[in-house]
């Protein structure tokens, strides 16, 4: 789903119910800015941000690899690796 100013909005409910939200601008077909939220939990904490930071001005195509290099030694409960680059390959094809 498209939203004002560029921002493209979604969800992606996972197996067992949880659900992962996703806020993302792209720009030149890289990613300009992101959040994730939702009802998952990571371990250690500060990841989710570290993984938003580390995937801001990356084109579409690397983000699978920053997702490989940023979920080492990550703990999540209630989603997956998958499920993150699921949402997001959800949301940027639909723009």
């Amino acid at each position: 789903m498209k939203v004002r100013n560029g921002i493209l909005k979604g969800e992606l409910k996972v197996e067992g119910g949880k659900l992962i939200k996703c806020l993302i601008k792209l720009k030149d077909n890289k990613i300009e800015e992101i959040r994730f939220s939702g009802d998952f939990f990571m371990y250690p904490e500060e990841k989710l941000e570290e993984i938003e930071k580390a995937l801001k001005n990356v084109s579409i195509e690397e983000i699978e690899e920053i997702f490989d290099t940023s979920f080492k030694n990550v703990e999540i409960i209630g989603a997956t690796k998958e499920d993150f680059i699921n949402l997001l390959k959800q949301l940027i094809e639909k723009d």
